[in-house]
């Protein structure tokens, strides 16, 4: 008997073994718990992840080790395991789930926990499987820049500045009492600018109206950058047109502030086309024409002017 249960304990040793290699061999950090939701062993990459070394981590509950949080709703995940078990389904981690190590750091993690099901159909605990998607991150962050953001002011482009005013419209469908304006700014004389100091110096401009236009706007408005020295603001929740016609004097009064760069003193002036939301929810392209089309017609009037959509200005476009 003394043999056998030796033997029995040697195998049960080499299959133990055997398991530590697989599972450290895994390219995701790997937690096993029992059923009552407590560790009972984990890989190298979860020790290195989390900061607890298995030996300490072994029997304490998961929750406590794999510190888990949703920040999409900024709340702990919990009891995990338990979830899991009693459910007998496999859960994936939320699109935003932060890993808070055992000194506080936190990681962006992905991946899943499933029930552990032996050889008789019954659940002896959970398996939870979860990787470091820091990089993962920065690459889908990268790519949302280069989609939706310009690469040299950082504001919002035409296709994001678009997707907002989309939104602004539905909006105005839902709410009556919501209004919003949209604003054309066309840079005044720009290209005798780039003509006189460069195309260099010209983007340090643009980047700079970038600013100036953002510290004249309000944290739920928008301002995007289309091409060259075009520039569109969308205003929501306004009172009427009187609140555009403000914002359009306040860029005004901000963009012809002396500007110093590379040692020149420059004061610039935008033409400026503003349209408001009317009953009927014009589509947001439609808009965006309209309130160009008042750029037009303050542009043909002179400099540093604006100029709200109407008809004549519709009849000024058409003649372009």
């Amino acid at each position: 008997m003394a043999i056998s249960k030796h033997q029995v304990n040697k195998k049960l040793q080499a299959e133990e073994q055997n398991m530590m290699a697989i599972i450290n061999s895994m390219q995701s950090a790997v937690v096993v718990t029992y059923t009552d939701g407590c560790i009972q062993l984990m890989n190298s990459l979860a020790e290195i992840l989390t900061g607890w070394p298995q030996a300490e981590a072994q029997g304490k509950e998961l929750a406590e080790v794999v510190r888990l949080i949703d920040k999409d709703i900024d709340e702990s995940i919990d009891n995990l395991a338990i979830r899991t078990i009693t459910t007998g389904k496999v859960s994936y981690l939320p699109e935003n789930c932060i890993l808070i190590t055992r000194d506080n750091r936190e990681i962006p993690v992905g991946d899943y926990i499933t029930p552990v099901w032996n050889d008789e159909g019954k659940i002896t605990g959970a398996l939870l499987v979860f990787q470091d998607i820091t990089q993962r991150k920065s690459i889908e962050a990268q790519i949302l820049q280069n989609a939706f953001y310009d690469g040299l002011t950082a504001l919002p482009n035409r296709a994001l500045f678009l997707d907002r005013l989309k939104q602004a419209v539905e909006r105005s469908k839902r709410r009556i009492d919501y209004s919003f304006a949209v604003l054309f700014l066309d840079l005044d004389s720009f290209q005798e600018f780039n003509d006189r100091f460069g195309h260099t110096m010209g983007d340090d401009l643009l980047v700079a109206i970038a600013r100036r236009l953002e510290s004249c706007l309000r944290s739920g408005d928008t301002v995007g950058r289309f091409s060259g020295d075009e520039f569109a603001v969308l205003l929501e929740e306004i009172r009427d047109v009187g609140d555009a016609i403000n914002v359009a004097k306040r860029i005004q009064d901000t963009l012809a502030l002396p500007l110093t760069l590379n040692e020149h003193q420059i004061s610039t002036t935008a033409s400026i086309g503003i349209t408001v939301n009317r009953a009927g929810c014009s589509p947001p392209e439609i808009l965006l024409q309209n309130a160009d089309a008042a750029m037009y017609c303050a542009k043909q009037k002179g400099k540093a002017r604006y100029a709200l959509f109407d008809a004549y200005s519709r009849e000024q476009e058409k003649d372009k």
